[in-house]
């Protein structure tokens, strides 16, 4: 009871706590990074731990044991050999005692790492990405299994299969990790995946791919953080073809308060909401294939990113400043409506009722300011600003067949808020977001956005509600829903093949729900 916890980070920075009647202690709010630990009280000697990690969005719990002089010193047969020990054991039973115990936070205890973790997730309804985004089907079933080996070693494997009309598609990943306490490691990863046919006019050819992915993630004196890595991955689809995907960034922590970092990415980010769906996180270096056609020839969609960011925490405020590159070859652009691919440019995916079709080159440089604020701690708050290049129509009225020779680089600008929060009484998790482009757009604003004002195009919804299961299953049950631009803005009207009308769209509207069980 009373003892002093100080925390010490990078740039002296020290944050001091002290223990209650139980021996209980509690730090909240502190940056990612690497901490130094010191304990003391009266009567004890001081104890410390070096390079304690602590890792977004997780909490560290930290058992520390004081000493007293008691516990260093040699005692002698002060009563014969037979009572030898259990003078000795008598000794130390009081003078090294735990006096101090991370205090668990009850909302974090499904949270905990596990030697086994598994989950099961089914899901109706497609997302708006197009082809080769989502499984070929509008009803899938995912799962992911986690297993820890020899304490630093973690193995998984996770995967989805969609099922319906036609031949069943999915895909499967299988990771492996080394993880050392400080939260740096090499991993690996093998995907495969699989898509059904998407048209008979495409001979009923079915896009087939395997990738191959490495990354590491060092840290030098608490101050810099060195993450790289790659994907290979080949595709088939009329025609073959093999797509190399680097990636990278330095992390300098200026202060426990202030980073800077400079980031390198070939492939675009996963939306997180969509994530949600899916058993397991996405890893930085798994990427969906995305392609499109041009003449029944196939197109793949290569991409390079640059961004040099800061950011910077103030009490329950944190801010970024960012400046980006984009260049995007082939990209492979979104319509929604029905088509065929009798022109030899178009991917339907008639799941979702979206198409894809090839746009001209993205060449842009651009700015973002992102605000976010704590407003409660069941409530934050973001807003994000971005302003760049997006492609878009450079001629209204235009036919379908004749839409990639008019789409052009033209510079917007977009506004974006975003709410996210925990129901204390339903512990229902949800998050609502808007954004708005002063303009017609094909293609976002900042399109490799992953700071925390990320969002997708228009309005948006997703809820994440806990299901009450029995005492004595070992589960736990989510109802999820993600509504995807629920007023279907930002539509852009052409004349389709059969003279009927169809929409480009930088997001289109959808919908999906389902039930995941974790174990």
């Amino acid at each position: 009871m009373g003892a002093v916890v100080e925390i010490i980070g990078t740039a002296a920075r020290t944050f001091t706590v002290f223990t209650d009647d139980a021996g209980f202690y509690s730090a909240k709010n502190l940056l990612p990074g690497f901490y130094t630990v010191k304990v003391s009280a009266a009567s004890f000697l001081p104890s410390w731990r070096d390079k304690v990690g602590l890792h977004p969005g997780v909490s560290t719990h930290l058992n520390i044991t004081l000493n007293t002089l008691l516990n260093d010193l040699k005692v002698g047969s002060l009563r014969g050999t037979v009572d030898d020990d259990d003078w000795k054991w008598t000794l130390r039973s009081v003078a090294n005692r735990p006096v101090l115990r991370a205090l668990e936070d009850p909302s974090s205890a499904d949270k905990q790492d596990h030697e086994l973790k598994a989950s099961l997730s089914f899901v109706g309804g497609s997302s708006n990405g197009g082809y080769g985004s989502g499984n070929g089907s509008d009803m899938s079933t995912g799962f992911s299994l986690e297993r820890s080996l020899f304490t630093l070693d973690r193995v998984g494997l996770r995967g989805n299969v969609a099922y319906g009309d036609g031949t069943p598609a999915g895909n499967l990943r299988a990771t492996y990790a080394h993880v050392l306490p400080d939260g740096s490691g090499p991993s690996m990863a093998v995907s495969v995946r699989r898509l059904s046919p998407s048209d008979p006019n495409l001979h009923n050819a079915s896009l087939q791919s395997m990738a191959f992915s490495a990354a590491d993630n060092i840290r030098v004196d608490d101050v810099v953080e060195l993450k790289f890595g790659s994907e290979l991955q080949t595709l088939q689809f009329l025609g073959r073809a093999t797509v190399f995907r680097p990636h990278g960034a330095v992390n300098l922590h200026l202060s426990p308060n202030t980073l800077v970092s400079y980031s390198y990415s070939t492939a675009l980010p996963e939306a997180r909401n969509v994530d949600e769906f899916e058993p397991g996180e996405a890893e930085s270096s798994e990427s969906a294939p995305r392609i499109s056609v041009d003449n029944f020839a196939m197109k793949v969609e290569r991409a390079r990113h640059q961004e040099l960011s800061v950011s910077h925490r103030i009490g329950k405020n944190s801010i970024q400043l960012a400046a980006f590159s984009d260049h995007v070859e082939n990209p492979a652009l979104l319509g929604t409506g029905t088509v065929t691919a009798a022109g030899g440019f178009l991917l339907p995916d008639s799941d979702s009722g979206t198409f894809t079709y090839a746009g001209n080159s993205l060449n842009t440089e651009g700015l973002r300011a992102v605000l976010a604020r704590k407003l409660s701690s069941d409530l934050t708050a973001t807003l994000d600003y971005s302003c760049g290049g997006v492609l878009d129509l450079a001629k209204a009225d235009v036919a379908l067949e004749n839409a990639r020779p008019w789409t052009g680089t033209q510079h917007r600008q977009s506004f974006s808020g975003k709410l996210g929060g925990t129901v204390q009484r339903t512990h229902t998790n949800w998050t609502a977001s808007y954004r708005w482009v002063n303009g017609q757009a094909l293609t976002p604003v900042d399109m490799f956005n992953a700071s925390p004002g990320q969002t997708s195009g228009y309005l948006n919804v997703f809820i994440r509600q806990p299901i009450p299961t029995l005492g004595f299953l070992p589960a736990h049950m989510d109802a999820l829903i993600d509504l995807g631009n629920l007023l279907a803005q930002g539509y852009v009207p052409v004349m389709g093949q059969d003279g009927q009308t169809v929409y480009l769209v930088q997001s289109a509207r959808s919908v999906r729900g389902g039930v995941t069980i974790s174990f």
